[in-house]
């Protein structure tokens, strides 16, 4: 991996460390007070929905990095070493310009639902849309990155390597 997906994987293994463990010693310390005393902390059920949207959004930008979503590839593969290249890389550029644009327009609506606050804790809905935006703009990095990295493979082995896995350990 380079720099830049060392820095991503290491981004998303925190929020997913931080998130996950919030939510585990929110909701179990919570269920312990429910069952000890009848009362519950009124903030303990806002807590984990605010984190587990950055709980996904970093699992989905770890799947991304190590290639480990559902890929069909069966027919670019039949494909001459040079069609798999100019494919390869107009795919991912696509999905480059897909999450782009997705990031684009979340970060124009952030605006919008930062007047919506959560009951309790009243954290604004924009919290929740940047997670989403820095997410997709992750990922359209990573697939630049994929289409930088198909357009120079040099043999049909590095071109399958790479079709099914983004971030080759090779």
């Amino acid at each position: 991996m380079n720099l830049v997906e060392r820095a991503v994987a290491s981004l998303c293994h925190a929020v997913l460390w931080a998130s996950t463990s919030a939510i585990f010693v929110i909701l179990a310390g919570n269920t312990v007070l429910r069952y000890s005393t009848g009362a519950s902390l009124q903030w303990a059920n806002e807590v984990p929905e605010l984190l587990f949207p950055w709980l996904v959004t970093a699992g989905v930008v770890l799947g991304a990095l190590h290639g480990a979503h559902i890929t069909t590839s069966f027919l670019v593969e039949k494909l001459p070493l040079a069609a798999r290249r100019v494919v390869g890389t107009a795919g991912w550029l696509v999905v480059c310009a897909m999450y782009a644009t997705l990031s684009v327009a979340t970060w124009r609506m952030l605006d919008i639902v930062h007047d919506e606050k959560s009951a309790i804790l009243q954290v604004p809905g924009s919290v929740t849309y940047g997670c989403v935006m820095g997410g997709m703009a992750l990922l359209s990095l990573l697939a630049l990155q994929s289409a930088w990295r198909i357009w120079h493979v040099k043999s049909a082995e590095e071109a399958s390597l790479v079709a099914h896995d983004p971030v080759p350990h090779w």
